[in-house]
């Protein structure tokens, strides 16, 4: 039995992290034993794209061979609109039963009583499949919260298809930012403004968190405080006022392509993203090769890069369905069928038997071999994510989006950043 997909239309929210944060979680009873014979029917939600969904929508229908009694009822959106609708829920109290989750609202959740304790519902799952760094990804306090799908590192996507049109050569991976920039500027030149070298990168955290950790940094620390100053984030934003000035894809054009990214419509000669993205950029952008190369460093032989396991599943501390949520969660991140059907796209395979159905071909190769010509990069994992992190992260996006409409300046937005921050953080 095949389940369908239920698409729903998520609109623009306010609910800010202190809404989620202040909102106390009830206590879980125990989860009752698990009837196989039960007819169950969860939700499950997950960002993505058209192709994220039609690789659960297949992974669902092998689900389903396993579990017949089980129907799975998915919706999905872009990041940013998940996360506004997950707050909403969540100060509800109404979550999805199982839901694909970040660790960048580990302790959000997890403090706050809204996801359950993987403990309560272990029969259910195989945490042995996992290394202790992995595994550590969705813990907080010695509770496990959540499992990774995969994990993955900061990349630079390149369109080999467009570099070619512009009839540049290809960006050398690893440089510095200065040397990439003139690259993006050549493109942009080169194609007279056709293609554009990338989108302005600074608009990211995860760039900002690439040049502190090349000095030693972090963006947060064990405390759960802001791990830079406002001058550090003053330098950064500024660094990207050649690009805001004609190298990077204007902002509007952007505005007008979402859910699309420039590079996702093939306007963009290059963008930087987690390694796990290839497989939606190619089929949004419909080229016939994408180049996967490192980032530029702030430093050289500094090890800026680390394994990201952010794209986690998580469940609900009030479903209804513990034991059987507990079952789905288990073949999204463990089963082979997983691997088969998601390869890399969900992240490399964290778990050893998700990792034995996958077949690492083709793009799935090409994510293996980025991981492993990065190597000497990777570093230690960053402490756990602050609480509110997420909503800092996004609160950082829509601020370097600002810079690029000309709507704010860079020492209105560090302001803005900071003020945000002491609210969420305290």
């Amino acid at each position: 039995m095949k389940a369908h997909r239920l698409l729903t239309t998520v609109g623009i929210v306010a609910a800010g992290a202190l809404a989620l944060t202040g909102c106390g979680g009830a206590q879980t009873p125990p989860a009752a034993a698990f009837d196989p014979d039960e007819k169950v029917t969860l939700t499950y939600a997950f960002w993505g794209n058209d192709d994220r969904a039609k690789r659960y929508d297949e992974l669902i229908a092998a689900f389903n061979e396993e579990y017949p009694n089980i129907t799975v009822n998915v919706s999905f959106t872009d990041f940013p609109s998940y996360w506004e609708k997950r707050q909403t829920e969540a100060a509800g109290g109404g979550l999805p039963d199982v839901f694909q989750f970040s660790d960048s609202y580990l302790r959000q959740y997890g403090e706050s009583g809204n996801l359950l304790d993987l403990a309560e519902v272990a029969d259910q799952i195989d945490m042995t499949t996992f290394d202790d760094g992995l595994l550590g990804t969705g813990a907080l306090g010695g509770t496990q919260y959540s499992l990774p799908t995969g994990y993955s590192l900061w990349a630079n996507f390149v369109n080999d298809d467009l570099v070619a049109q512009a009839g540049v050569a290809a960006p050398e991976g690893g440089t510095d930012f200065a040397e990439f920039d003139e690259w993006m500027a050549e493109v942009t030149e080169k194609t007279g403004g056709a293609v554009y070298g990338g989108t302005d990168y600074t608009q990211r955290i995860q760039a900002f968190e690439l040049v502190l950790r090349a000095d030693g940094g972090n963006l947060y620390t064990d405390d759960g405080e802001l791990g830079f100053s406002k001058d550090q984030l003053r330098e950064f934003w500024e660094s990207g006022a050649g690009l805001r000035d004609g190298a990077a894809v204007p902002q509007q054009r952007l505005e007008e392509l979402s859910p699309k990214s420039g590079f996702g419509a093939a306007l963009t000669a290059s963008e930087m993203s987690w390694s796990n993205f290839l497989g939606g950029y190619l089929a949004d952008s419909g080229a016939s090769s994408i180049s996967i190369v490192a980032p530029p460093t702030a430093k050289e032989g500094s090890k800026d890069l680390y394994r990201q396991a952010g794209l986690q599943v998580a469940i609900s501390a009030k479903t209804e369905h513990p034991q059987a949520a507990a079952l789905f969660l288990d073949f999204v991140v463990n089963s082979e069928a997983a691997g088969q059907v998601f390869g890399t796209t969900l992240g490399f395979p964290a778990s050893s038997s998700k990792l034995a159905g996958a077949t690492l071909e083709g793009a799935d190769k090409q994510v293996a071999d980025y991981i492993e010509s990065a190597s000497d990069r990777i570093g230690d994992a960053p402490p756990v994510p602050v609480a509110g992190y997420g909503s800092l992260e996004q609160t950082f996006w829509e601020l370097g989006k600002s810079l690029g409409l000309g709507t704010t300046s860079v020492d209105q937005a560090v302001d803005q950043f900071f003020s945000e921050a002491e609210v969420v953080l305290g």
